[in-house]
Parts: C-alpha cells; sequence; structure tokens
C-alpha cells in the first residue's frame, strides 16, 4: 500500500502544475471517480484541511489523504512521492537558473503549461462547488465571503472563521427543521 501510495503521489507531483488545485483535479479523477475510495465531500474536506493548515496546500492534502489511507507511514510516502520529482527539477533549473532565466523556449513552455492548468482548476473547482454547497443558502454566503475578500480585503483567516460559525447555524438550523 506504500509503495501505491508513493508511486501515485509521485505521479502527481511529476504533473501538478499551477498550485493545489490542480492536485485535486487529479484526485478527484483517480480517487472519487474512477476508484471510488473517497466521495466528492470527503474530497472537499481533505482540500478544506489542506488549505486551513499552515504550509503549502498540495503537502497538507497529500499528508492527510496519505495518513486516512495508510495511517502516518502512509502520509510520509505521499508526502515523499509529491515532493520528489518537483525537488529534482528545482535542483536542475536552480543549478542551471541563468541559462533558463532569458530561454525563449523555456519562457513560452511554461505559458503553454499555465493556459493549459486553468481549465483543470476551474473543473475540479466546480466539481467542488457542487458538492460543498450542500443548502441553498451557501450560495449566498459564498457571494457575501467573496465580495469581504475580493472588495473589502478582508482576512482569510476572518473568512474561515465566520464560515465555520455560518455552517454551524445552518446545521443547526436544517436539522432542527428536519425533526
Amino acid at each position: 500500500m506504500l509503495a501505491k501510495l508513493y508511486i501515485q503521489f509521485l505521479k502527481f507531483g511529476a504533473f501538478t502544475f499551477g498550485g493545489g488545485w490542480s492536485i485535486v483535479a487529479q484526485m478527484k479523477e483517480i480517487y472519487v471517480n474512477r476508484d471510488k475510495i473517497i466521495t466528492d465531500e470527503e474530497l472537499l474536506d481533505i482540500t478544506s484541511i489542506g488549505r486551513s493548515l499552515p504550509g503549502t496546500m498540495i503537502g497538507n492534502i497529500a499528508m492527510f489523504f496519505g495518513h486516512r489511507m495508510a495511517g502516518f507511514w502512509g502520509g510520509v510516502a505521499c508526502m515523499f512521492g509529491m515532493i520528489t520529482v518537483p525537488m529534482i527539477v528545482l535542483i536542475l533549473i536552480t543549478s542551471f537558473y541563468t541559462a533558463f532565466q532569458s530561454n525563449l523556449w523555456v519562457a513560452s513552455a511554461m505559458r503553454g503549461v499555465r493556459t493549459a492548468v486553468a481549465p483543470v482548476i476551474l473543473s475540479a473547482l466546480m466539481g467542488m462547488v457542487k458538492s460543498a454547497f450542500k443548502f441553498p443558502p451557501c450560495y449566498v454566503i459564498a457571494l457575501v465571503m467573496f465580495g469581504l475578500y475580493f472588495f473589502l480585503r478582508m482576512s482569510p483567516v476572518w473568512l474561515v472563521i465566520i464560515g465555520a460559525v455560518l455552517g454551524l447555524m445552518m446545521c443547526e438550523f436544517y436539522e432542527r427543521r428536519s425533526h
């Protein structure tokens, strides 16, 4: 199991461009859609925790998912699988940075990668929105949170706290309403 987790996250690490949302899209395709090991909601929970903790989203998600699948060593296997390829690439790039810095071909390839990653990230986001918004007020709360962040530049820490409180209130409301 540890070797399987390491290899899968090694593949994720080799093809995760554009930040943490790219790994979420890959995990959704494999673990939710294909293997049905976890649900959309569980992936959303893992992602939410990964985004909320200190450190990188990708590393947190890898550790959390691996721990869920195979305990502490499963988390370590996923984490090391996730960082192996990027670490090798980063060592090579930093070793030859001056040669890569002004190379037109490298710059053009990176622009192409960024344009290919955008739809993958958007696809993952759309799938998560469907599973995240269990109750109709969730859409209103999300729009308000977006406005608070985008227009008023409210701290994400406060948005998370407010979101948690509103989530608890909403859960209580719907729980009482069902009884």
